[in-house]
């Protein structure tokens, strides 16, 4: 009869949804026609509405948070066969508008069951839904297809299995801002909540080959989550590429790894954890990451080891003053502390460097996970620099790595970008930009001549004091865990930010001396 893991890897091979890596950290490979990174809410709200406006047969939205109540843009004209109409910008509306405008599109939306709570503060939302349902072709479903205490984290946008999008945006409330990051701005606050701070977040547009790879992936967790069967769509005509987007890479071969943990037969796929240590080893200048946490011991551990050669890589963090919510700050900042102070005792040469983005005296909130290395490989995603993301939460990440042979020119493209994303933060050109990397030799050089006096700025992270409880919740990992073994009584001895052998144990021991002697 065969194991059920068993059945289903044969299952999935009969369908083309072959789970096994093409190698190590790596799922799958396609070409794209044209990829774009989006950086910030505006332009992502307002680009995949001009993508779902071409979809001709099927929209999919997966997502960890998904809200009927945001706005994607003010609304605007369009043309359809000589009549000028004006489609709605409310994201409910707007669904339901496409419905009725095209009987052959499928639309179909899965969210993390978790959230489903979060519906009776969302009453607009219910009413969306209860809107939908005359119409077949709109499906909504819960997600909960995950071992207790994991959850579904993947930001994934399928049309017509040939654009495809993989970040770390949602479509929900709290996710849209401007590339400004203005301090004070009445649009964050919309639909009808608090303001809220700024906020920083990506995704990749992909179109082509590697979309029909990605769509393999979704139509998995669609079926995985109980929808059922998706049919493989025959190619579309035209292109859902929004007009308003200029592609940054062309002919391009982009790789895509997940996580996922073993659960229903499934087994567990830890790609995304293995192509960090991989590209995190392979640095030979710098390292550039941007990533909303800085818990995971693994991630560390290979950043520290690169901190022990006699001539390590320049690494830069940018990150969050504070974590968004109370369960997530105990989880994550305490271990963040714990790791940096390890770090530290381990970076003789000060390579490793932690930055907090501001405008004026306000922290911009850091929700984006990307790394650049040596500007040849730059990666984009749904994982954090956490336990969870590892091995326990569904997560999808898609790169592009120059030593791919379709990739040789794509170089210059992303250095382009990692100076961009330092002008944002830094209130100054990337041309600017450049040049005082070159001045003052490094990155954390550049970041420290420009200092703090600027309306936009980069500060160093600052050890915030932590209690003995937050510390001992930190090192046992008792939030943040690498798999879901972790979570069952007696395993205890399995977590550990500071496990014996490891060198951030080494660096941890060192802190301990220090402090006894202080």
């Amino acid at each position: 009869m065969g194991t059920e893991i068993e059945k289903q890897a044969g299952h999935d091979a009969a369908h083309g949804l072959e789970p096994d890596s093409v190698e190590p950290g790596v799922w799958r490979y396609g070409m794209a026609r044209r990829a774009s990174l989006v950086v910030d809410g505006e332009h992502y709200f307002a680009l995949i509405q001009q993508a779902m406006l071409k979809a001709e047969r099927r929209i999919l939205l997966i997502g960890w948070d998904f809200d009927t109540r945001i706005h994607l843009s003010k609304g605007r004209r369009w043309w359809q066969k000589g009549r000028r109409k004006i489609y709605p910008s409310r994201l409910g509306s707007f669904v339901l508008w496409l419905a009725r405008k095209n009987g052959n599109l499928d639309i179909l939306i899965l969210k993390w069951s978790v959230g489903f709570l979060k519906w009776f503060a969302r009453g607009y939302m219910i009413a969306d839904i209860l809107r939908w349902m005359p119409h077949r072709r709109i499906k909504f479903k819960f997600d909960n297809s995950h071992p207790i205490g994991g959850s579904h984290h993947q930001k994934i946008v399928l049309i017509d299995d040939d654009f495809a999008v993989c970040g770390g945006i949602d479509l929900t409330a709290h996710r849209w801002d401007t590339r400004d990051h203005l301090e004070q701005d009445e649009r964050r606050g919309k639909p009808g909540d608090r303001p809220y701070g700024p906020w920083h977040d990506m995704t990749m547009m992909m179109e082509g080959e590697i979309a029909t790879a990605l769509d393999e992936l979704s139509r998995t967790r669609w079926r995985k989550a109980g929808g059922g069967e998706l049919e493989v769509l025959e190619p579309q005509p035209g292109s859902a590429w929004p007009d308003e987007l200029e592609a940054q890479f062309e002919n391009v071969e982009i790789g895509i790894a997940r996580t996922s943990a073993e659960y229903d037969g499934y087994p567990q796929v830890e790609e995304i954890r293995e192509l960090f240590l991989k590209q995190i080893a392979s640095a030979k200048h710098f390292i550039y990451a941007e990533n909303q946490y800085f818990a995971s011991r693994d991630i560390a551990e290979a950043i520290a080891h690169r901190l022990q050669e006699p001539d390590p890589p320049e690494v830069v963090i940018v990150h969050p003053a504070n974590a968004d919510g109370w369960l997530e700050s105990v989880a994550m900042d305490p271990a963040r502390d714990r790791l940096v102070e390890a770090l530290g005792e381990l970076d003789a040469l000060d390579r490793f460097h932690l930055y907090v983005p501001y405008t004026g005296e306000t922290p911009i909130y850091v929700h984006a996970k990307l790394l650049i290395v040596d500007d040849r490989i730059i990666r984009v995603g749904s994982a954090n620099f956490n336990g969870r993301s590892m091995g326990l939460d569904s997560e999808c990440d898609v790169f592009i790595d120059c030593a791919r042979e379709a990739n040789g020119h794509c170089s210059e493209q992303i250095r382009a970008i990692r100076l961009g994303l330092l002008a944002e933060h830094c209130g100054i050109s990337a041309e600017e930009v450049a040049d005082l990397i070159d001045q003052h030799g490094s990155m954390a050089a550049m970041i420290e001549h420009l200092g703090t006096g600027r309306s936009r700025q980069l500060r160093p992270f600052v050890m915030p004091e932590s209690s003995e409880i937050e510390q001992f919740i930190a090192d046992n990992e008792w939030f943040n865990p690498a798999r879901p073994e972790d979570l069952r009584p007696g395993t205890s001895h399995r977590r550990g930010l500071f496990r014996r052998g490891s060198l951030l144990r080494r660096g941890f021991e060192k802190l301990k001396r220090k402090t006894r002697r202080t």
